[in-house]
């Protein structure tokens, strides 16, 4: 459990202690309800995402009671939205954006392109689930963009690799040094490949493309910098 401390002095004879009273800091419990979630709009998920990210920066993160969270979440899911992430560990999606249990859904796949079972998983969150939001994030120093560039050909990597492909091609206007080296094209690369994951959604997706026209979700993408933990909306 998270603490804080205050000091109190403690008068024994002629010498003088300090002891520290620890008084717990109250942590959260509740997960997120139907009302709650239908009373939210995608602006409010998104500004809520980025103040979650400024704690994360700031090492200011929510304290929560896990235990009673698992509980509380049993019965039924409302998350606020849903984030295509890579698998990247360096990465923990609802660290970085300070959510808990019962917040938001995660997929996560090498390079944070889109196929038919993220789509999947996109629909569900939205149409099923009642999520407001799609955020695509992508980041620095990403292994599938920087095999995406050299063309790597290793098992199933080289199929996988091939989703991710069509944003070095529309890459070739990078003003610079056009190598997985170079760590500003692997970031216009990686950003590239934000934008072609979001149209894919919208083009290949008829039932988010109508939610997001209605107003009842947005779908926007983002980049996260490793070195910072700062998450960069698009």
């Amino acid at each position: 459990m998270a603490c804080q401390s205050n000091s109190s002095k403690e008068q024994t004879g002629d010498a003088t202690s300090t002891q520290a009273v620890t008084i717990p800091v109250p942590l959260r419990e509740a997960v997120l309800t139907a009302e709650e979630q239908q009373a939210l709009t995608p602006e409010n998920v998104v500004q809520m995402l980025k103040e979650g990210n400024n704690r994360f920066i700031k090492n200011n993160i929510t304290a929560r009671d896990h235990s009673s969270m698992v509980r509380n979440a049993a019965l039924g899911q409302f998350p606020k939205a849903i984030i295509l992430s890579c698998v990247d560990s360096r990465i923990p999606v609802e660290d970085v954006f300070d959510r808990g249990i019962g917040d938001i859904f995660v997929a996560r796949v090498a390079g944070n392109f889109v196929n038919e079972d993220i789509l999947g998983s996109m629909e569900f969150a939205c149409k099923v689930s009642g999520a407001k939001l799609i955020l695509v994030m992508g980041h620095g120093s990403c292994g599938a963009i920087k095999a995406a560039i050299d063309n790597v050909k290793l098992g199933n990597i080289t199929t996988m690799i091939t989703k991710i492909t069509p944003a070095v091609a529309l890459s070739q206007d990078f003003p610079g040094e056009k190598s997985s080296k170079n760590n500003a094209f692997v970031e216009w690369v990686a950003k590239k490949n934000v934008d072609i994951a979001i149209k894919d959604i919208t083009s290949k997706s008829p039932i988010l493309k109508e939610m997001a026209e209605k107003g009842e979700i947005k779908i926007i993408g983002a980049y996260y910098n490793l070195k910072t933990g700062e998450v960069l909306f698009l």
